[in-house]
């Protein structure tokens, strides 16, 4: 039986630790690559949580690069083919790590979160309500929650520090943060993989309601999308069967544990609260029931 295992953070000794993310490790190697390692932290409103979900980064790396094999004829990734066992120190527990961890290009990070939505919800259905618009986007009136827009847009946000939250901005605070050509290019990039993806989950009984992706330059300026890819954590996967105009869908996503966690009293500041047993184990069902899905890998 394949039974998934537990990280809360990695430790790999002899290896430099640059980045230890709200989820992700992302240590050094050789040869300017990275070992970016899938840990079983969970973030909600931008703090992480106290208890991990078993399993999870196993989910999201698999996730993930069943994504970045299925869009690489769109936009390049990050994956390199080069086994684990090759990086990972002496006397590391290959098992722990063999289904979390990849070996990626280094690239240089776009200072901006590249979202795209096709349904309005969550931030940007609040902001619908207050504004009429979008990341400056005029929607048309009369929209009501969860509704499907006219067409996917590109709404792009700041990219926070650990326990600050993204704000929304416009196409054109992008351009005057990277430049006119490569604003473009991820817009362009993002609504290409989106529209693809929305379509290849939509046969699979899963809506695409929005998702955020990472993009990197390299040495020449090349763009490839990195980091992760259409995860319950980076994106809201809706069961189509249930999904209904004017409500808040129910989704394959910590949209669980967000739902659980509006219910206490928190200010939404770290440190975050614990979750009980039941929440965790119908999370860690939910990214099961989303990979299966999805990309057809079972746990069991």
């Amino acid at each position: 039986m394949n039974v998934p295992t537990t990280l809360l953070q990695s430790n790999l000794p002899g290896l430099e630790l640059i980045h230890r993310g709200k989820v992700r490790d992302v240590y050094a190697l050789p040869e300017n690559r990275l070992l970016i390692v899938a840990s079983d932290r969970l973030s909600a409103f931008d703090v992480v949580l106290p208890d991990p979900i078993p399993g999870k980064g196993e989910m999201l790396t698999q996730i993930s690069n069943f994504w970045f094999g299925k869009t690489a004829h769109l936009v390049p990734n990050h994956l390199l083919d080069v086994p684990l066992a090759e990086v990972l120190p002496a006397g590391t527990d290959l098992k722990l790590y063999e289904k979390r961890a990849v070996v990626t290009r280094r690239l240089k990070p776009v200072p901006v979160e590249a979202i795209a939505r096709g349904y309005l919800i969550g931030s940007g259905w609040k902001d619908y309500q207050a504004t009429g618009s979008l990341c400056g986007i005029r929607l048309p009136a009369g929209l009501k929650q969860a509704q499907q827009l006219p067409e996917p847009i590109f709404t792009p946000s700041t990219k926070a520090a650990v326990g600050d939250h993204d704000e929304n901005v416009s196409f054109d605070a992008v351009v005057a943060t990277v430049g006119a050509d490569l604003a473009e290019q991820v817009r362009e990039a993002t609504l290409s993989i989106y529209r693809w993806a929305a379509a290849y989950a939509a046969e699979r009984g899963i809506l695409i309601a929005d998702t955020k992706f990472e993009f990197g330059t390299d040495e020449q300026g090349k763009l490839y999308v990195m980091d992760e890819m259409l995860t319950p954590d980076s994106s809201r996967f809706w069961p189509a069967d249930s999904y209904q105009v004017g409500i808040s869908p129910p989704s394959y996503d910590k949209q669980f544990v967000r739902d659980y966690l509006e219910t206490l009293d928190w200010n939404k500041t770290a440190p975050g609260p614990h979750v009980p047993a039941e929440v965790i184990a119908a999370t860690t069902a939910k990214y099961a029931e989303a990979l299966q899905r999805l990309a057809g890998i079972t746990l069991e």
